[in-house]
């Protein structure tokens, strides 16, 4: 039998003899008739209180299919316990409460029509499912309601019968009181209740034992005994009574209406994401780009910059980290599931496409994880007034929302299950909108959202805000979107996961190029026409420029010649798609003037021929004489009137072509001061309407340099149903929907904006190209601003304050369109030849005097890269790479004052970052420079590697260890021994400073080819250069082991394996390492092998006295060691016994640092004492604070060499 374990009660029913039939006991009128025996009431109504109140057995009503499962009544001193919003019941049909009784020990009858009832047990095993429950016939029965301390149990062997007992009194009673009840019927064939849902499914509430938050739930978790882990589904459960009950799923269901919702959501959500821009689609033309985790370093930093904390992996470890699409959200190494995840990616990357493309992949039940997805736009911002609740704000305001049918049903899902919930924010330009919404709010705001109350309305940034905050929906998975750079100290503590869009490989933009070109001619041609222009394409890299590029690659058969540089390329597509709405426009001019007149033929037409039919039958000849006659005239008046036409026409378009392209120049005039505007304000939103010309915006739309973007600001929000229900109808993303007035519906206005849309910049590198336009071609700028507006200025604020990548951009533009061909420019001011000219040579010398003023070797390294990269685009902007006296003078200028270590450590390298370097090291080179190059922490990808190292006036570089032992292998499977020996020899590593797990493991991969003198075991082409070893091994004389207390005990295995190879190691510093006695016992026999070193430093390191005793077996044997430190260790005197005595034979060693330990006076007067044989000692620094002050200080004065600190 089952036990019942309660208290310390263990009573069992091992000795009740159950007859095997006892129905006829169980008949109301036996019960009623011996309710005294069976009760006792005198012995049970004695005691004033119960042991344990809650437990009291109801009855409760099995569950219809079509409603909720209502609670039955509780005593009257008890306070009914409020249902939560997600449980309660709404369903129209749902029948209403039946009227309770308010006399404890009445029976409830009920009609026979209604639901049947049953006494419910604690444990009654599996209900039946709806579907049989419905075809379950069951007699009416009549509910007994017995004495609160009644409680009952499951007999799991005799599944007939149930065991009553009442509760535990104090003594008198000890003997407990039972009775026999008949079990609920059950359904004939097996059930048992699911525990884990397959495909996601979730179980119906209905399942669950008894209803959530009931008395009877209350009562069965005091009562239930403790079951096992669930089985499978599949697994049948044993018969055996030992056998544990299964748990009851948490999952509650899904109401219908909901998942009716969802459907529609994925259906909509299907059709309208798909658009990537014109004329491409996401199901056609997505190209799958990788994403790379990003780890961030450890520091001390308050005002942390996220560029600057993120780690930069070299390539081979970039690779080893991508992830794919559907592993943005998934656990990695059995880690908590990734909530806060932030999507990093540079301008034109593809974050917005890759977002979107997650949208379709939900659509299509590819992220199975979440029931909704919340589509949140930065742009949304802009409406300010408080009109929003969290229920409007993602059911009407986020991007691919469909209508509602019932808002409150869904919205209650939501916050049911939030978990199941996935939010996305998009359309953020940079980390400091997000730091902004990140800033603590009000008190009594945080406590007014939490209330959640639907008649409190607040402006969607206190909701986006309150969303990032966790104030609202908590347990919900966020991923947001921005460029890094930036200050980000809130996202930095609540993020828990980082993610970089990687951009395309070669094979990606082979790709990318195939399915844009469609027609096989087409394709070939594009393709040849990249792998003859370099630039172009190292420029694909970035998604953004790859769709530019093909719009140029387009229309290559008429360019004589493609641009050579990003200035020439976004010259290109303006040009083109200006011609573009040029031609547009003609047409649409032909068509207007046409259609006038065809009509003005057709209604004379029809004129005359109803005068006909009106005529009179007897004169009809006559009338129709007379009428061909005035046809005839009126014809030929009408083809000379149109003749006449025809040649105003002509004459009319040659007057007024030099009008519309003075009209054209003075909008794009107009357009690049707005956008120099945005890049100042690091916006690319433009006014509204009410500032921004019609005319303006129409050609910003017709170019599609600007984006109309929908905003909900007319909102139809569902208060209240009507009887028969409704359609919630709004405004649809991209389309406007039919509006219905419905009632019970209130319309929401934004009195901020003065239409639903908002207008933007399409393309960002377009934008800041048009504001470079403003910089360098605008009459309203003048030289002394134009100066001002340079990168590099003077000051070391000017010179170190990081910009921001659109303002870099623009200068780039503005240097390249200042050398670029002045008739191509054409187009773009309204000059006359002379003062344009005089203009620009003005322009190019101020740009030529600030660049040569400048002093390189002040430069950060990433400010020198901007200035190659001016420098190129001031060198190749003309069309047929030829170079302009000024541009030849920058780049000469550059190169010879580029500093002879270049260093670029720190600073990401993409494709065309490294194509700008190597031309200025190229140039540099003819002008008889060499330099040293420092590509450490960089992220350069291995071609860009190789490209930079096979460059003859380089003379040595760093670079990740990874990427250069790939280099190597390349090189050895490609038979190019020339540039194998060169990239051997050339490799520098000397000092090491290792600040992650990875640089470690490279350094140990790289000992290990010099220690064995071959790369693989394979491939013995190597073998003659490596005869020696790795020379880059030979020449490190300094290792920083920098992995902190937290990583170091993961890299020091791999240290330990690693040092017997560096045999010339003079500097090894491991402080703050965590190694322990048992680490120094490893240190000591790698320290064997170390005969030059000189400085150990083995501070912070938590070494005892067993781990000294066991390095002072070692250190006494280093000749050259001079340097020793065991500054803040645990090392007591018998630790500084086995130091002192060794220090006598440690001839080279002059200064030791053992303070901050735990030495007491005893153990400082034995190394004062071993001091005096130490002749070339300098310094013994050993104070702490167990050291007694007079005990310190009389050694002190007698050797001056001890020291306090």
């Amino acid at each position: 039998m089952q036990e019942v374990d309660q208290d310390q009660s263990d009573l069992t029913f091992t000795d009740l003899d159950l007859p095997d039939d006892i129905s006829e006991f169980m008949n109301e009128d036996y019960l009623l008739g011996t309710a005294d025996v069976l009760f006792d009431c005198d012995s049970l109504l004695n005691y004033e209180e119960f042991n344990n109140p809650s437990d009291i057995v109801v009855t409760t009503e099995l569950p219809r299919p079509d409603s909720h499962e209502e609670r039955q009544d509780e005593p009257p001193s008890r306070k009914r316990r409020k249902v939560p919003r997600a449980q309660q019941c709404t369903d129209e049909n749902t029948p209403s409460r039946p009227k309770r009784s308010r006399r404890a020990g009445k029976a409830q009858t009920k009609e026979p029509q209604d639901e049947p009832a049953v006494t419910q047990s604690i444990d009654t095993g599996p209900e039946p499912s709806l579907t049989e429950t419905e075809g379950l016939s069951t007699p009416p029965t009549r509910i007994l309601h017995f004495h609160p301390s009644i409680r009952f149990i499951t007999i799991p062997d005799a599944q007939g019968y149930h065991v009553v007992q009442t509760l535990r009194f104090r003594p008198p009673v000890i003997t407990p009181t039972y009775i026999l009840v008949p079990a609920p019927s059950t359904p004939s064939k097996h059930e048992m209740q699911p525990l884990s849902p397959e495909d996601g499914a979730v179980a119906p509430v209905q399942m669950s034992s008894s209803p959530p938050g009931s008395l009877s739930d209350t009562a069965s978790k005091a009562m239930a005994t403790p079951v096992s882990s669930p089985v499978s589904p599949s697994t049948e459960i044993s018969p055996c009574k030992e056998s544990p009950l299964p748990q009851s799923p948490t999952v509650l269901d899904i109401p219908h209406v909901v998942k009716d919702y969802i459907q529609e959501a994925k259906a909509h959500m299907n059709q309208t994401c798909q658009d990537m821009e014109e004329g491409l689609s996401l199901t056609s033309h997505y190209v799958d780009v990788q994403l790379s985790h990003r780890e961030i370093r450890s520091g001390k930093n308050t005002n942390k910059c996220l560029d600057k904390e993120l780690v930069i992996m070299g390539d081979t470890d970039r690779q080893k980290s991508l992830l794919g699409k559907s592993q943005i959200f998934e656990r990695s190494n059995g880690d908590k599931s990734k909530r806060y995840i932030l999507l990093l990616g540079n301008a034109g990357m593809g974050k917005t496409t890759l977002i979107r493309k997650l949208c379709l992949d939900w659509s299509r039940d590819c992220i199975p994880q979440f029931d909704f997805v919340f589509l949140l736009d930065g742009k949304a911002l802009t409406l300010t007034k408080p009109t929003f609740s969290l229920q409007t704000l993602l059911l009407n305001l986020s991007a691919f929302a469909p209508s509602c049918m019932d808002p409150e049903a869904v919205y209650a899902q939501i916050l049911a299950a939030p978990k199941r919930v996935l939010i996305i924010f998009d359309g953020f330009d940079e980390l400091r909108e997000y730091e902004m919404l990140l800033q603590t709010q009000e008190k009594d705001l945080i406590t007014s959202l939490q209330k959640d109350s639907r008649a409190q309305t607040y402006t969607v940034r206190q909701l986006y805000s309150a969303i990032l905050q966790r104030v609202l929906l908590p347990g919900c998975t966020l991923l947001l979107s921005t460029r890094p750079r930036g200050t980000a100290n809130q996202l930095l503590r609540r993020a828990d996961s980082f993610l970089e869009v990687c951009g395309f490989t070669p094979t990606d933009v082979e790709t990318y190029v195939s399915q844009y070109f469609t027609d096989t001619a087409l394709r070939t041609s594009a393709l040849e026409c990249l792998k003859n222009c370099s630039y172009l394409h190292l420029l694909c890299w970035n998604p953004g420029l790859c769709r530019l590029v093909c719009l140029v690659l387009e229309q290559s058969k008429g360019l004589e010649v493609l641009p050579r540089t990003l200035t020439g390329l976004c010259h290109q597509v303006l040009c083109l798609k200006m011609e573009k709405d040029s031609r547009s426009t003609n047409v649409q001019a032909e068509v207007q003037t046409q259609i006038p007149l065809q009509s003005e033929e057709e209604t004379q037409t029809q004129i005359s021929s109803n005068n006909q039919r009106n005529k009179n039958t007897q004169t009809k000849s006559r009338a129709q004489g007379r009428t061909r006659t005035r046809s005839r005239t009126r014809s030929q008046r009408k083809r000379g009137a149109k003749e006449q036409e025809n040649k105003e026409d002509e004459v009319y378009r040659e007057m007024n072509s030099g009008s519309r392209e003075a009209e054209e120049r003075e909008l794009l005039s107009q357009l690049s001061s707005l956008a120099w505007e945005g890049v100042k304000t690091n916006s690319s939103m433009l006014p509204t309407r009410r500032t921004l010309c019609a005319k303006l915006r129409a050609f910003g739309l017709r170019t599609r340099l600007f984006l109309s973007h929908p905003l909900r600001t007319r909102l139809m929000v569902s208060i209240g149903e009507s009887e028969g229900g409704g359609r919630e109808d709004k405004d649809e993303m991209g389309g406007g929907g039919e509006r219905k007035e419905n009632r019970g519906r209130m319309d929401m206005e934004n009195c901020d904006a003065s239409d639903d849309h908002i207008t933007l910049w399409a393309n960002p590198f377009l934008q800041s190209y048009l504001a470079g336009v403003h910089l360098s071609l605008s009459r309203t700028v003048s030289d002394r601003t134009f100066l001002q507006t340079l990168p590099f200025q003077s000051g070391p604020k000017g010179r170190r304050r990081p910009q921001r990548e659109e303002l870099e951009l623009t200068q780039r533009f503005a240097v390249g369109l200042l050398f670029h061909n002045r008739t191509e420019l054409q187009r773009l001011h309204s000059y006359t030849e002379t003062s344009f000219r005089d203009m620009v040579v003005s322009k190019q010398g101020l740009v030529t005097k600030h660049l040569e003023g400048l002093s390189y070797s002040d430069l950060s390294p990433a400010q020198v890269l901007e200035a190659c990269h001016y420098v190129y685009e001031a060198s190749f902007s003309h069309g047929n790479g030829s170079r302009g006296s000024g541009s030849t003078q920058l780049v000469a200028h550059l190169a010879a004052n580029l500093p002879e270590v270049l260093t670029f450590h720190g600073v990401p390298l993409n494709p065309t970052d490294v194509f700008t370097v190597q031309n200025t090291l190229e140039i540099g080179g003819t002008e008889g420079r060499s330099f040293c190059l420092d590509l450490e922490d960089s992220g350069i990808q291995v071609s860009g590697l190789r490209a930079l190292v096979g460059l003859n006036n380089i003379n040595t570089y760093r670079a990740c260890i990874a990427d250069v032992i790939t280099l190597w292998e390349q090189l050895e499977k490609s038979s190019e021994e020339g540039l194998l020996q060169g990239a051997v020899s050339k490799l520098k590593i000397h000092p090491l400073k290792a600040t992650q797990v990875c640089h470690v493991e490279h350094l140990a991969k790289l000992v290990n080819i010099h220690m064995h003198k071959r790369l693989s075991d394979s491939c013995s082409q190597s073998d003659s250069i490596l005869a020696e070893g790795v020379p880059a091994v030979k020449e490190l004389r300094k290792l920083e082991f920098e992995l902190g207390p937290e990583k170091g005990p993961l890299g020091l295995p791999m240290l330990w394996e690693l040092l017997p190879g560096l045999h010339n190691l003079q500097h090894l510093d491991l402080e703050n390492s965590k190694i322990g006695d048992e680490g120094a016992e490893k240190l000591a026999d790698a320290l064997a092998s170390l005969s030059s070193l000189e400085i150990l430093n083995l501070s912070q390191n938590c070494i005892g006295n067993h781990g000294v005793k066991r390095l002072t077996t070692t250190l006494r044997d280093l000749p050259k060691l001079h340097c020793l430190s065991l500054y803040s260790n645990v090392i007591s005197d018998e630790g500084a016994e086995s130091l002192a005595a060794v220090l006598p034979h440690m001839a080279s060693l002059t200064a030791l640092d053992v303070s901050y330990n735990r030495l007491t006076d005893v153990g400082v007067q034995s190394l004062g004492a071993s001091l005096r044989n130490c002749q070339k000692m300098k310094t013994l620094r050993m104070w702490n604070q167990f050291i007694p002050y007079g005990v310190f200080e009389r050694l002190q004065q007698q050797d001056s060499r001890i020291l306090w600190h």
